[in-house]
């Protein structure tokens, strides 16, 4: 209790931070930038995360988005224009989000076991309502959250899609690992929930040429377009839209694998479970922004090497003007819409037919993907 009380102190001011970013996030509301989101039912929920629908209820496949557990989830919908569960659903793909609910004093104590569980919980209910075990999206952190789970129990999944997601953390992977890492202290508090705002200002200080220069950079070449200056203003009022995150999930996502590297290392534990990058048995397709420093080459390529002959490839996705953060480009830039998200929607077709085949079951699928 006491470190607990200490913990809330020291947190004091980026939780306030989370208030004046969260008004400021108000504002830009005023100028029509909040999202839009598509139509959607909470068909599941548990303490701390609740599970999206978006339909179409009769589409052959199922895909499951696993949300990052740092910011909101409309990143994945921003705007109607620029939409890739929009996009998915439209390709006759019937689309879940889990999301994570901000952490609190009585759901906050939850780390990389109680987070998959939930994952787990999401996959059999997608599976239960489809018919089909879903093919498991995430981006960033949501898409670590992934693989972890992937590996956890890889028998829930037919495949995998991993978008800028931070995988193997060897030092020298790269800037941004091995600033944070020294930045951290290794005695950070798990028992009070981490503001959102101490996460941005670490980060700003971690990789400022990501999280500062580079969007600057990006609002000024987006002057001359009307839509990648809407984009990016979007982002930014997303950006501003911060939850805190459960303190104990962050102390072991820093200490655990930005730190130790146990996952790739294959001595990473979740639960009663042993996990490495081998034990993934679902196709899996990694995208790569090649101009992202927080996700680069080089901490997506071990994990994949390690997967099962044949089971993984990796998309190289150059980056592009106004996405905001290159981070988050495969999810809000137009040219990912138009050149990357089809062939992710090729790939979940492909993971649906063999799917099917492995199991011996009729090929249902064969009308969507004709």
């Amino acid at each position: 209790m006491l470190d607990a009380g200490f913990a809330s102190l020291q947190f004091a001011p980026f939780a306030l931070g989370d208030m004046v970013r969260s008004a400021q996030g108000s504002a830009f509301g005023a100028f029509g930038l909040d999202p839009v989101e598509a139509a959607h039912r909470v068909v599941v929920s548990g303490a701390f995360w609740q599970l999206r629908d978006y339909g179409p209820e009769h589409a052959a496949s199922a895909s499951l988005i696993v949300a990052a557990p740092i910011k909101r989830p409309y990143i994945w919908d921003l705007a109607p224009s620029i939409s890739p569960i929009r996009y998915c659903s439209a390709q006759g793909q019937r689309m879940f989000l889990l999301e994570w609910l901000p952490a609190t004093d009585h759901s906050g104590h939850n780390g990389l076991a109680e987070y998959t569980d939930a994952i787990s919980a999401c996959a059999k209910q997608v599976s239960r309502q489809s018919g089909v075990l879903p093919l498991l999206l995430g981006h960033s952190l949501g898409g670590t959250l992934a693989a972890l789970f992937a590996a956890r129990v890889p028998e829930a999944i037919r495949g995998l899609v991993l978008l800028s997601s931070p995988l193997c953390f060897a030092p020298a992977t790269s800037r941004f690992r091995d600033a944070l890492v020294r930045l951290v202290p290794s005695s950070l508090s798990e028992t009070a929930p981490c503001p959102g705002s101490l996460l941005s200002h670490v980060s700003a200080l971690a990789a400022p040429e990501t999280f500062v220069w580079s969007r600057l950079m990006d609002a000024v070449l987006s002057m001359g377009d009307r839509h990648a200056l809407d984009i990016h203003a979007r982002v930014e009022r997303w950006a501003l839209d911060e939850v805190p995150l459960s303190g104990k999930l962050m102390c072991q996502i820093v200490d655990w694998l930005y730190r130790e590297d146990r996952f790739c290392r294959g001595t990473l534990r979740i639960g009663d479970a042993s996990v490495k990058p081998s034990d993934v048995r679902a196709p899996t397709l990694a995208v790569v922004n090649t101009r992202d420093d927080i996700a680069p080459l080089a901490s997506v390529e071990p994990f994949v090497a390690a997967l099962p002959e044949g089971k993984g490839r990796i998309i190289a996705y150059p980056g592009e003007v106004g996405v905001g953060l290159q981070h988050l480009g495969v999810l809000v830039g137009r040219e990912a819409q138009a050149q990357l998200w089809p062939q992710i929607v090729a790939f979940a077709r492909e993971t649906l037919v063999s799917n099917a085949a492995d199991q011996n079951l009729p090929r249902k699928a064969d009308a969507a993907v004709a």
